[in-house]
């Protein structure tokens, strides 16, 4: 929540990957341009696990001993989509996971089993598969490096909550502040946890560089470096993954939802944004001499963001919990450090995007459910439409909007409203023809009969809420 990539987006060029491994995580990762059968061999590993990330976020996976990983990289994982949340019938052909090397990770708790992202297709249909969420990253960020508008680079912060494995009660009891946020105690209580943790991303070359307890009991979250969208996006799925099967040998589960617990502060994945010229790596969307810094190409980028917003909020916020973080009422801490406006402003945390440094924009609506592949992918998308369509984002807001006060709401009252719940996000998205051609029809529709499929699945269940306060009406 509070970290500030000041490092990273402040770095003229993004230091070549082969350079910045050091020998522990040469161990852990493949060596540029290496063939998957020859990482897997000098990697000393005996299983890979063939991944991909489904239209709802979750990672599906096939388990590939490493003396066949180089045969069925060839030929394609297979797998039934419809079993997997992907907008397919029983009858439809094997959808085909063919593995990215590049991508290949050890598991340092499990250092003879490797995890490597693929890519989607279908079998017997020619191309990549119109529902493939990281082939649709790399589309879209491969149009603004030949629109001439930069390379984009990501940094993303995920907050996560350590819960009881059998309960919803948080892990570490005595972590019961009002205003836990930075408290050394509670953070030293899950030392072995996070330690363990910080001493993995370093090992798999993530880069970390600070480590907190976040504003919510139990709640805790991990920064490191940003890199190339697609590779921010491989390590934020892995990273996900990593959190859950460490905080399960720790005894306890980590969860991502958007609001776990309905009084405490949500978790968020604020994604931090930035264009660079392909060429040197400079950050194109500094200039010196301008308001803030921005250049011409980051108002642009900034105006495309705030008015495709609400159709963005479909996958930012994909979830029908989402909900209940944005738009919340105030947390046990004294605030919910979530959005409730389409604004921007400097360095203030009470508006949707916020311009801290470096400069860049660290959009701060997205929570821990959004997925790392497509949110990119619209962030790219809603980017590019500004920058080619000349959106201006309009002055800075500098008012805390968490505050009540006639200021605030007349500024409110002139600034485009935030979707209330998951089924007008999906509506939001559907009516914006930017968004649908640059994501793709299939692709759209096929999310958006998914989630609106699990809307109604949602409305067919009884909650607790209803049966305390109207069983007796």
């Amino acid at each position: 929540m509070r970290s500030f990539f000041s490092r990273s987006h402040k770095t003229a060029l993004a230091v070549p990957r082969s350079a910045a491994l050091s020998s522990q995580a040469a161990s852990f990762r493949p060596c540029d341009g290496e063939p998957l059968a020859e990482s897997t061999a000098r990697l000393g590993l005996k299983q890979v696990l063939f991944s991909w990330t489904d239209l709802f976020g979750v990672m599906r996976s096939k388990l590939v001993p490493a003396s066949q990983a180089a045969n069925v990289a060839d030929a394609g994982a297979g797998f039934a989509g419809f079993a997997a949340h992907l907008d397919m019938c029983p009858s439809d052909p094997d959808v085909l996971a063919t593995p990215d090397p590049a991508s290949l990770m050890v598991l340092p708790w499990r250092p003879t089993m490797g995890w490597v992202a693929c890519d989607l297709s279908v079998s017997g249909r020619p191309g990549p598969s119109p529902q493939c969420a990281r082939t649709l990253l790399q589309t879209a960020t491969r149009r603004l490096v030949e629109g001439g508008m930069g390379d984009l680079k990501t940094g993303v912060e995920l907050e996560f909550h350590l819960l009881n494995p059998t309960s919803m009660e948080i892990a570490d009891q005595t972590d019961c502040s009002r205003k836990p946020c930075y408290e050394a105690a509670s953070l030293m209580n899950s030392a072995d946890f996070v330690c363990q943790l910080v001493e993995s991303m370093e090992q798999l070359d993530y880069l970390p560089y600070q480590a907190d307890h976040e504003d919510s009991i139990g709640q805790f979250e991990i920064n490191w470096e940003y890199d190339h969208a697609l590779r921010t996006a491989d390590k934020q799925t892995f990273f996900k993954f990593m959190v859950r099967q460490l905080a399960q040998k720790h005894g306890m589960r980590a969860t991502f939802m958007p609001k776990p617990i309905g009084t405490l502060t949500g978790n968020s994945s604020h994604v931090h944004t930035t264009l660079h010229d392909p060429s040197t790596g400079s950050n194109l969307f500094k200039d010196a001499d301008a308001s803030m810094e921005l250049s011409a190409s980051a108002l642009g980028f900034l105006g495309g963001l705030l008015a495709h917003s609400p159709a963005v909020c479909a996958v930012s916020n994909p979830t029908i919990n989402s909900y209940k973080r944005i738009n919340a009422a105030t947390t046990a801490s004294g605030s919910t450090w979530a959005p409730n406006t389409v604004s921007w402003t400097g360095n203030n945390r009470t508006h949707m995007v916020r311009v801290p440094d470096a400069p860049r924009l660290e959009f701060r609506l997205p929570d821990g459910a959004s997925h790392p592949y497509l949110l990119p992918a619209a962030i790219a998308t809603a980017g590019a439409d500004g920058i080619q369509s000349k959106l201006d984002p309009g002055p800075p807001n500098m008012l805390n909007m968490y505050l009540p006060g006639k200021a605030q709401e007349e500024a409110k009252a002139k600034m485009t409203k935030l979707p209330t719940s998951l089924p007008e996000a999906l509506s939001c998205l559907e009516a914006d023809a930017a968004l649908v051609e640059g994501l793709g029809e299939e692709m759209v529709s096929a999310y958006v009969a998914l989630r609106r499929e699990q809307c109604a699945d949602f409305s067919q269940t009884v909650s607790q809420w209803e049966l305390d306060n109207t069983l007796d009406a």
